[in-house]
This record gives C-alpha cells, sequence and structure tokens, in this order.
C-alpha cells in the first residue's frame, strides 16, 4: 500500500454503519451528538460500492470503509484506503438546513473517493506526474455513479458546465499545462491539484469513453485493474487495456490529448452539392489571446448531428490532420448541422456565418438539444473573449435564450454574465449590463417565483436559487425586496427560509447593511451549528458594500472565528466584488508573511493568489501583481501568479477592444 493512503484517526465520534449489498461493513463518523447527518452519505456509500464492483468486476478488497468528517481540513477529501476524511461540508446532511446542490456535491464527493479504492489505492500511478489519472479519472466515474443513484440529477448535464468549460477557461491560457506534467520537487505537487488534471483529465476520459463505448471502456478497465493490482502504473498501461479492449488506436489519440497543452478549435464551412453537404473542417490550436498559435496538431475524435435527428449522432470520424471534409448525405440546404452534439469533444468549434444563423434559430424554436444549445453559447463567448467577434454578438446570441427552461443551460448564462459584469464593472457600463441581465432573466424568475412546487424537480430547484443569486447581483428591486423581507420572517422565527433560498437572501441583505445587520450576521454565525451554514453566511459576507465593513470581514477571515480551510473563501467573496477588488488585494499584500505560514504553498494558497489578483483589468494593475511576487517568492504559487497576470492583460485587452461597441449596443439599457 502506498505510504500517502495511510490514516489513523483519534477522537470522540458517533456514527451510523451499515452492511452494502456485497458485504462491505460502511460507517460514517460524524461530530459527537451528530450521527443523523451521516445516513445521506452512508447510504450512497452503501449503494456505490456494489455498483463499482460490477462496473469493474472487482470486489472492494477491504472487509470495512469509513468516512469520517474532519473539523478543518485543506482539501475537500481524501481517500486513505478504507478510512475516507472529509471536510464536514463535503459529508454532512441536516434535512432542513441542507441545500439540494450541496446534497449533490457531497454525493459527488463520496463517489469520487471510493472510485478512488480502485483507481487510485488497488492500482496507484508510478509518480506524480500521473496524478492526473488517478483524479481524472475519479472526477469522471463519480458522474458514472450518481447517475446510476440519483438519474433526477441529470449530473451528466452539469458535467458540461461543472468540469468540462472550466477545463477549457484555463487551458487556452499560455499558463497553462499540459495533463502530464513532469514533477521535480515536492512544492510542484500541490500546483498540479488544479483544474487541468482533475477537470480536463475528466473531459478527455469522457470523450474516450465516448469514442470506444461503454463496453469496452469497462473490458479495458477490468483488464487494467485485474492486471496491475497492487503495483503501480504509468498512464500509458491504461491506454493498453484499453486498446486491447477496444480494438482501436487509444494510446496514439490520448496522447495527443495529455502530453500536449492546450486544446484545438475547429472551423466549419459548408457547401451544397446536390442533396449532399459538404463539410471542410479545419483545426488549429485555440488562444486566449486569439492569436494564430502553433502548429499542433490533434487526433480529434469528432461527432456530427443535423436537424433530422437532433439528439443522435449523424457521422463520425477523427481529424487528425490539419484540415479534411466529409461528405454528409441527403442534408437539405436549409437544416442545421452541428458539430460536437452533447459537447463531450475537448474542442471549440467556429461556424461560418450561414451555419451559425441556422443554429441560432434552432436555439429560440428549442429544437436543439440543451447540451448542444449551452455548447454554442459557451464556444461563441469564448471567441468573444479571444477577440475574433466582439461582445455585443454574445449580447444578441443570449437574447435568443430568454425562454431557456434548463438549469445547466442557465448555468453557462450566468457564467458568461460574471464574467462581463466583473469586465465592464469599473466603466460606465455597470449598470446598463445590470439592466440587460434582468431583462434576459425577468422570464424564467417570473416562471420559477420563490416557493417551490410541490414535488418539482431537482434542477428545478438548483434553477430558483441560480435566478434569484442572478437577480440580486443585477439589484433587481423587486427580488431584493422579497428577500429582505422574507430575511426577517426567518431571523424571527415566523417562517424559516428554505436552505436552498439562503445563500440569496443574505447577499440581498448584506448588499445594503449597516453595521447593526452586520452584527446580527456575525451573531447568525456564531448561532450556527452546522458547518455548512456558518460557510454560507461567511461566504455571503463579501457582499457589503460599506469599505468600513469589508475592512472588518478581512478581519473577521483571518480571525480566530473562521477554520483555516474557510479563511481563503472568506476573502474570496471580497475580491470577487465590485467595492471589494483592491481592499482585499491589499490586504493580502499586508498579511502575505501570514498566510504564507499558515498555508506554507498548498492548493489553497494557490487558489487565494489568484482569485485576488485575476480580476483586474489594466496593465498598470498587471505591473503592480508582477512587482510584488517577484519581490514575495511565493512557492507552490507560481503557476497561478503568471495565470492571473496573463488573465488581467486578457481582461486589459478584452476592454480596450470592445468597450465602445458594447456601449453602443447597451444603449436601451443605460
Amino acid at each position: 500500500m502506498s505510504t500517502y493512503l495511510v490514516a489513523v484517526v483519534v477522537g470522540e465520534y458517533d456514527y451510523v454503519e451499515k452492511k452494502s449489498r456485497d458485504g462491505v461493513l460502511v460507517r460514517v463518523y460524524t461530530p459527537v451528538g451528530k450521527s443523523k447527518q451521516g445516513l445521506f452519505a452512508l447510504e450512497v456509500a452503501a449503494r456505490v460500492l456494489p455498483y463499482y464492483k460490477e462496473y469493474f468486476d472487482i470486489a472492494y478488497p477491504l472487509p470495512k470503509i469509513d468516512l469520517i468528517a474532519i473539523a478543518d481540513f485543506s482539501a475537500g477529501a481524501m481517500e486513505n484506503w478504507g478510512l475516507v476524511t472529509y471536510r464536514e461540508t463535503c459529508l454532512l446532511v441536516d434535512e432542513e438546513h441542507t441545500s439540494a446542490v450541496r446534497r449533490q456535491w457531497i454525493a459527488l464527493v463520496v463517489g469520487h473517493e471510493l472510485a478512488h479504492q480502485w483507481f487510485g489505492n488497488l492500482v496507484t500511478m508510478e509518480w506524480w506526474t500521473h496524478l492526473w489519472l488517478n483524479e481524472g479519472y475519479a472526477s469522471f466515474v463519480e458522474f458514472l455513479c450518481v447517475n446510476h443513484l440519483f438519474p433526477e440529477y441529470d449530473i451528466w448535464t452539469q458535467f458540461v458546465t461543472e468540469t468540462y468549460i472550466r477545463a477549457l477557461e484555463l487551458d487556452c491560457l499560455k499558463n497553462s499545462h499540459p495533463i502530464e506534467v513532469p514533477v521535480g520537487h515536492p512544492s510542484e505537487i500541490d500546483e498540479i491539484f488544479d483544474d487541468i488534471s482533475y477537470n480536463k483529465g475528466a473531459s478527455v476520459i469522457r470523450m474516450l469513453h465516448k469514442y470506444i463505448g461503454d463496453d469496452d471502456f469497462r473490458k479495458g478497465m477490468n483488464i487494467y485493474l485485474t492486471r496491475h493490482q497492487y503495483k503501480n502504473t504509468f498512464t500509458e498501461d491504461l491506454w493498453a487495456a484499453l486498446e486491447e479492449a477496444s480494438n482501436k488506436p487509444v494510446g496514439a489519440v490520448m496522447s495527443t490529448w495529455t502530453k500536449q497543452m492546450g486544446f484545438p478549435m475547429v472551423q466549419v464551412t459548408s457547401e451544397q452539392k446536390g442533396p449532399n453537404r459538404v463539410l471542410k473542417m479545419t483545426q488549429q490550436k485555440f488562444c486566449a489571446d486569439g492569436s494564430q498559435g502553433d502548429d499542433t496538431l490533434w487526433m480529434i475524435p469528432i461527432t456530427i448531428s443535423t436537424q433530422e435527428q437532433p439528439s443522435k449522432v449523424a457521422l463520425s470520424t477523427v481529424l487528425d490532420k490539419r484540415s479534411q471534409e466529409v461528405v454528409m448525405e441527403n442534408v437539405a440546404e436549409s437544416s442545421w448541422v452541428k458539430l460536437n452534439p452533447g459537447t463531450v469533444g475537448y474542442y471549440r468549434t467556429r461556424y461560418s456565418a450561414v451555419m451559425l444563423e441556422q443554429l441560432v434559430t434552432a436555439i429560440r424554436d428549442g429544437s436543439l438539444p440543451p447540451l448542444d444549445r449551452l455548447g454554442l453559447l459557451d464556444d461563441c463567448f469564448a471567441l468573444v473573449q479571444a477577440g475574433h467577434t466582439q461582445t455585443s454578438e454574445s449580447l444578441k446570441l443570449m437574447e435568443a435564450f430568454s425562454n431557456e427552461t434548463n438549469f445547466t443551460v442557465w448555468s453557462s448564462i450566468s457564467n458568461c454574465m460574471s464574467k462581463l459584469s466583473a469586465l465592464f464593472s469599473y466603466t460606465a457600463l455597470d449598470k446598463p449590463l445590470k439592466n440587460y441581465g434582468r431583462k434576459l432573466f425577468s422570464n424564467v424568475t417570473k416562471r420559477l417565483g420563490w416557493d417551490a412546487e410541490e414535488k418539482e424537480s431537482h434542477l428545478d430547484t438548483l434553477l430558483r436559487s441560480l435566478v434569484l443569486n442572478k437577480m440580486i447581483s443585477f439589484e433587481d428591486p423587486d427580488t431584493i425586496k422579497e428577500a429582505k423581507s422574507r430575511f426577517e420572517k426567518h431571523i424571527s422565527g415566523v417562517c424559516a427560509l428554505p436552505a436552498d433560498l439562503r445563500s440569496a437572501c443574505y447577499r440581498a441583505v448584506l448588499a445594503e447593511a449597516d453595521e447593526a445587520t452586520f452584527q446580527r450576521f456575525l451573531e447568525l454565525y456564531r448561532a450556527a451549528d452546522l458547518h455548512e451554514e456558518k460557510d454560507r453566511i461567511s461566504r455571503a459576507l463579501g457582499a457589503v458594500k460599506d469599505p468600513a465593513l469589508l475592512k472588518r470581514v478581512l478581519d473577521f477571515a483571518v480571525s480566530d472565528e473562521v477554520r483555516s480551510q474557510d479563511t481563503v473563501f472568506v476573502i474570496v467573496s471580497v475580491a470577487v466584488s465590485k467595492n471589494g477588488r483592491d481592499l482585499a488585494w491589499q490586504f493580502f499584500k499586508d498579511h502575505w508573511q501570514e498566510l504564507m505560514d499558515r498555508y506554507q504553498g498548498g492548493f489553497l494558497l494557490a487558489r487565494l493568489v489568484k482569485s485576488t489578483t485575476e480580476n483586474f483589468a489594466s496593465e498598470a494593475s498587471a505591473q503592480e501583481i508582477e512587482e510584488f511576487f517577484a519581490a514575495h517568492q511565493s512557492p507552490g504559487t507560481e503557476r497561478s501568479v503568471q495565470q492571473a497576470l496573463e488573465t488581467v492583460r486578457l481582461n486589459a485587452a478584452w476592454l480596450r477592444r470592445d468597450l465602445a461597441s458594447t456601449d453602443s449596443y447597451l444603449q436601451p439599457y443605460h
């Protein structure tokens, strides 16, 4: 057994237990008096073990598995063999106070850590260079497992916004890194626990799963795990097993995705020849700054769908050259054609104007499936950021979504709006953009209202929370008024706020908070028994606008009242707010040594560095950040600093390029 998987816990705990269907004793250990809060995770764990046993066709090798909540824990969880440690917020569920989004997250984390019992523990990678195999793989399998246990979560659709898009956003930077990174020093290990190892890793494995099919994927997994159990492996060992199972060139295809940094953009044009449609596809590296990129080539599994059968793959091919043509038989000129249905391929698509126009019509009439609507919007927005098209184009495209009903599509719209809000928040467009956002979200806000329907879908519950949070950030007077009134009823015990609405209400009340209101929240924080509730309150504090109170939030973040694991997120809540950006950066500089001592490298510090710096949008800010880190060596955060600097300069270029044209587009909203 690898030494990094050994764990011993000594302490006073309560627990709940259950035998899984395949005879493993499962226990969830909780703080004393909170054993009930372990029941949800217990149920998930007890049901996941037999599922994995069947999926891998290999039984869990130990007689027991324990899941235990730790008070202060830098990561979310750690897969120690037979004794998995968790943050309380990644394990404990309280019937009244846990939100739907948190419950879903806990199911994913439990699924992730238990997948590691096979993939990572039974078979361990040879060296940290292959960390991505461990993490990317478990990040993929957690979705398989949650989809099996909770089909109503529609979790594969959420994979695209939560995992795939986050990987693409980081991976187009010049300071990204390949999935496989040579690691020579311990401080470099922490640096690769990032969106590339986890999210890009999971995304390329999802693409591979689709490329070879589930049956061969399972067969290959079984070969790999059986052949190498209780031993160490390289990435190539997995490819060899999957190749053996599928008879497809897995090694050749996949090494272009794991050994090369970044990803391609596929440009597509279409020509009608008689009854057939001829598509010409050209690949080039996609760069965040819009530059041509180098001459890297990928082996891209391409799938194409058409208007005739929107959710079926009409054609599959592998694009392994710079350009190639494919013929789609009997596709009418008036039909839309879509690359990458289901948004599975790890690439961006750029359509000719005519093809794009047909697809936008299909968004409006709802004939394009949700993941395709989402992929189209996200690709368009990435092209805007890279300067290939203007910001006004993405604003125009988002208007086609005014009757959208799908939660995940709204998550993507919300992500685009957050980026635009951050970019334009220090310009005259701050207010017009909020007015635009309110109008865009008005239909969906009306449809959902504040109160859950009886037996409503899990996704509508998530959507309500998302929409109300957005309306509050757009400063919608009606939403804010209602939020305040519900908060008062909540505090006075008249009517408790459902957990899903609390974050939005807290932020609405805090946005206009004075000293007395701020104190009330600190008291709520101190009185909260469930750590999730403490988290919710402390992460809402950044919404206050008064600079004196924002300073208090920052001091509170490093006080004894906040666990070290949570400090970073409280500071970040200030850093991402319009009024707090400069204060948080100054605070980071003033407390640099204290933060370095507290986190000693580590990925929490890297996250803090990025969040307190990357929202700036001027060359002067970039230079100031550069000078600070040149004078203050922060091991384990070097790559994060470079990524943040690059992002600030990209923001500055985007503003210079698009401020005037966006201003004229938003004229009606001034």
